[in-house]
């Protein structure tokens, strides 16, 4: 036998490696083959990120998607903090564990139309620990999109953790067609700081901006009655004003938020007509909107706009 031909025999120089990289280009092509069946049945993503911890991002992504699927519409809510997953706690899911078969997930329901998946499914204990470097976290989101059967959704909203590391940029690059990033934030100059990082990421990214919320914009005294702004206000409209991405409101403080956490009933569900419920109003329509644009787009031809 020629041993120029032989590539199973060792002594044939580089045949080994050329091997193994046909070997992961195979297994990359057939990773994108099952993402892109799997997320082609998703009408719209929509990234919820913030530079900043303690901002209230999961609370707001809880409610933005409890808001949709109060409205009718098939909501996802995928939660990607792998080292601190509440979105259990908060929807009242604790105790709940992912089945699966034939290399495949479910997620868990919550309701009728919220479908939820989480790392905290998979911890025995809330108190477990997730001591992970960056390639096992990108292997964990990879099998949330690529081996869960999301089915047919209208929206998913995936919840980020803060910053601009592993966790956001490995799902931005992932979901590559995602329609863009709600960006939260509080009204202090020290949390705007990092705020402003994650416009620039999702620039760089390619990853358009739907619109900055600033969260616990003021407390209205239960006594008195008069606004008590705690963490000063205006912070975040003039920060988007300043970046020319749009301003989707302000979320007043509400005690009853913290406690609507606690109890694992979403606030916008429970508190339906308060005033800080009628603030998620704007996000839902921005969110909603995505639907008229994707029609305009198929009419015209046009492609997705992206950040200036």
């Amino acid at each position: 036998m020629d041993k120029k031909k032989d590539c199973s025999r060792p002594d044939v120089p580089n045949c080994s490696a050329k091997m193994q990289h046909t070997d992961k280009k195979l297994e990359q092509y057939l990773e994108r083959q099952a993402l892109s069946q799997r997320l082609g049945k998703i009408k719209h993503k929509v990234m919820v990120l913030s530079g900043k911890g303690g901002v209230g991002k999961t609370t707001v992504a809880v409610n933005l998607a409890t808001s949709l699927s109060v409205l009718g519409k098939r909501v996802g809510l995928l939660d990607i903090d792998i080292h601190g997953p509440s979105i259990p706690k908060m929807l009242n899911l604790q105790g709940r564990t992912l089945q699966g078969k034939d290399e495949t997930l479910y997620p868990i329901l919550s309701g009728e139309n919220l479908k939820v998946i989480s790392i905290g499914f998979l911890l025995k204990s809330e108190d477990d620990a997730v001591i992970w470097r960056g390639p096992m976290k990108m292997g964990v989101i990879k099998q949330f999109l690529k081996d869960v059967e999301w089915g047919e959704l209208d929206y998913l909203i995936v919840d980020s953790p803060p910053g601009t590391g592993d966790e956001p940029l490995s799902i931005c690059q992932l979901i590559e067609n995602a329609d863009g990033a709600i960006i939260i934030t509080t009204p202090q100059d020290i949390a705007l700081i990092s705020v402003r990082k994650s416009i620039k990421f999702c620039r760089e990214l390619n990853l358009p901006i739907l619109g900055v919320v600033e969260n616990m914009a003021g407390l209205i005294c239960p006594h008195c009655q008069q606004r008590i702004d705690v963490f000063k206000t205006g912070g975040g409209k003039k920060m988007a004003q300043d970046m020319k991405v749009p301003f989707l409101g302000s979320i007043p403080i509400d005690p009853k938020i913290v406690e609507s956490c606690d109890d694992g009933t979403p606030y916008v569900y429970k508190y339906a007509s308060s005033e800080t419920a009628t603030a998620f109003g704007p996000m839902v329509k921005s969110i909603m909107n995505l639907d008229s644009k994707e029609g305009n787009r198929q009419s015209t031809g046009a492609g997705t706009e992206k950040c200036p």
